[in-house]
């Protein structure tokens, strides 16, 4: 049986071997992208590239007013392959029209001339306000001097990861090291989100039944691994099901969510592909990617708009997994909720309210409501099979940590879901209310 032993390592998406970054201030929208944001020259546009050709992966809001830059990336991420992928923030170049479309492909013209690559190996992502097109003269400039700035040192993937942000507070990177093969083989990631966070990405922009409905987050994936182009989308959608598509800030989905993942096979490994003697390996692969995927997920959380607590919600025993998403959503969303958790309430009336306008079928005499600290294998339960368990002061022990989990059993059947989430504070409010 082989190992799946990860090591964090330092580089994020640079630490592959093959991949540069590089990024430039453009002034494209000099005061950021809204009150809060106000970051001066703060770096706005970034370039990621592989020296060579690599298998590509992505997934896509499912939001059906998608930016121009999504309509692009979509197309050419369904394709074998590509090799770089610009990003500009401040503006979403959303909600544009054709001239916003015209402007996307610009950009990508430009940068795949300028690198000397085929166009349609050129993704574009954007974030930033909606509505307001962007000013090409900068935009121009700045992908000729992006181009010139490229460099693989983890410096480099640092200031892109940081070029990315809007509201955030803070970079969001990381990477991971792991054998295939007898290989060192790395994944890195950044990422970018805080507001306007609930995503529900796939692969081809369309909106299955089963995705929540409900960011602007974007995230760039680098792998070194050699990785057949399906199998690679394949462990993309599996990944961001259970990381990205997880989380909910404010319940409300973004024009632009994207994420991109390039591999290079550069790691030299045997090729991984989904035929059924490669499980074993291609397990592994899923492994580091769940976990570089997952940790950049939570970190979007953790740095949300207004968030003083993180809670993972746990619901089992729903009768679907349709059931159990929909009712550990219905209380992830819940403003009752969210601001009961500010202060340190665990007003599990407010929970029981939730699930029940929730769409999942629930029986109120059935349902137990739990809390422990983060991780925490002990539970107390506040509320079992319907009836109280525990006085609410005992349970402020664990409601005024900064962390900590929610338990939900519906006692009606096998489904199981997670969502990771936040409280909400008046620092929210304040922040998303306009000038």
């Amino acid at each position: 049986m082989m190992k799946s032993n990860f090591k964090n390592i330092s580089g994020s998406i640079n630490a592959p071997v093959g991949f540069r970054a590089g990024s430039v201030f453009c002034d494209i929208k000099k005061l950021g992208t809204g009150k809060g944001s106000e970051k001066g020259d703060k770096h706005d546009l970034a370039l990621v590239c592989s020296d060579t050709p690599a298998a590509v992966a992505g997934m896509f809001t499912t939001s059906q007013v998608r930016a121009a830059p999504v309509k692009i990336s979509v197309e050419r991420a369904a394709r074998k392959s590509a090799q770089a992928i610009l990003i500009n923030s401040g503006n979403a170049n959303a909600c544009t029209g054709s001239r916003g479309m015209a402007d996307a492909l610009e950009m990508t013209n430009i940068t795949a001339r300028l690198l000397e690559i085929p166009e349609e190996h050129v993704l574009v992502c954007s974030t930033g306000r909606i509505g307001v097109q962007l000013p090409m003269e900068n935009v121009r400039g700045g992908i000729d001097a992006v181009v010139k700035a490229l460099g693989s040192s983890h410096e480099y993937a640092t200031q892109a990861a940081e070029a990315i942000m809007t509201t955030d507070t803070r970079r969001k990177e990381t990477a991971v090291e792991f054998e295939l093969d007898g290989r060192s083989v790395k994944i890195g990631g950044i990422c970018k989100g805080a507001g306007m966070i609930q995503p529900g990405m796939s692969r081809t922009s369309s909106r299955p039944a089963a995705t929540p409905l409900h960011a602007t987050m974007l995230c760039v994936i680098t792998t070194d691994a050699a990785v057949e182009g399906e199998a690679l989308k394949s462990a993309l959608a599996c990944a961001v099901a259970n990381s990205f598509n997880r989380i909910t800030i404010d319940g409300d989905m973004s024009t632009n969510d994207s994420v991109i993942a390039l591999a290079n096979g550069q790691a030299g490994n045997e090729p991984l592909s989904l035929e059924a003697g490669d499980c074993e390996r291609f397990g592994i692969f899923q492994d580091a990617l769940n976990q570089v995927t997952l940790e950049l997920a939570k970190m979007i959380v953790r740095d949300g708009e207004g968030v003083s607590k993180f809670i993972t919600i746990r619901v089992g025993g729903a009768e679907s997994f349709a059931d159990a998403d929909a009712a550990a959503r219905s209380v992830a969303n819940s403003a009752l909720v969210k601001t009961s958790w500010c202060g340190g309430d665990p007003n599990w009336g407010r929970i029981m309210g939730a699930l029940g306008y929730s769409n999942a079928r629930i029986d109120e005499e059935s349902v137990d409501i739990g809390y422990s600290r983060s991780g925490d294998a002990e539970v107390r339960f506040a509320l079992e099979f319907g009836k109280p368990a525990v006085d609410l002061e005992s349970l402020k022990e664990i409601t005024v940590l900064d962390e900590f989990d929610i338990h939900i059993n519906l006692n009606r059947g096998d489904g199981e879901a997670v969502v990771y989430t936040c409280d909400l504070t008046e620092a929210y409010v304040d922040f998303n209310k306009g000038e």
